[in-house]
């Protein structure tokens, strides 16, 4: 499974284009509008970000490649879906920071493409709920093992949260639709 494209990377792509979004936010909206059944075109920053006049991303540069290996990674049955963070040698305040606006980036797309009441199961509406907190969270200052192993939680909480989400919105309806 490919890997996503360097956070630096996606950040001076991001920057290039005057996008005024940090790249986690814009890699959550990407991946909630995806999850919301929104389509996998070129056109995904214009839908996501809602200015229609936004062009498409360079074919083959890193919001090219953001959008077809997340794509990629949404629709593969290995749980091999990862989230565009910032790494290790950040701080923890500040990785916490851009979950929490992956969050939120996540919760913008994900309504923009399934609307305001997605057919969800139990599970996956209390996962949409449990997104919609992480996305009104604020780091708290700490730097211990503890603080770190939670952060760790949260993001694996997450992914599979994200993935439940695709497979309601995504996976289930192309599935019966295969059996028709």
């Amino acid at each position: 499974m490919p890997q996503l494209p360097p956070i630096a990377d996606v950040a001076l792509a991001v920057q290039r284009s005057g996008l005024g979004v940090q790249p986690s936010e814009l890699h959550g909206g990407l991946c909630g509008w995806l999850s919301g059944a929104g389509e996998n075109t070129p056109r995904w920053l214009a839908h996501i970000l809602a200015d229609d006049d936004l062009p498409d991303p360079d074919t083959g540069g890193p919001l090219d490649a953001l959008r077809l290996i997340s794509a990629g990674q949404l629709d593969d049955g290995g749980f091999g879906f990862e989230l565009l963070l910032p790494g290790a040698d950040e701080s923890l305040a500040a990785r916490a920071e851009a979950l929490f606006d992956w969050c939120r980036g996540y919760l913008g797309g994900f309504g923009l493409a399934a609307g305001a009441r997605p057919p969800l199961s139990e599970e996956a509406s209390e996962a949409l709920q449990d997104l919609a907190r992480l996305a009104q969270a604020e780091p708290e200052s700490g730097e211990d093992d503890e603080d770190e192993a939670a952060l760790a939680e949260i993001e694996e909480f997450v992914r599979v949260a994200v993935l439940l989400l695709h497979g309601d919105c995504v996976l289930g309806p192309r599935h019966r639709q295969s059996l028709n």
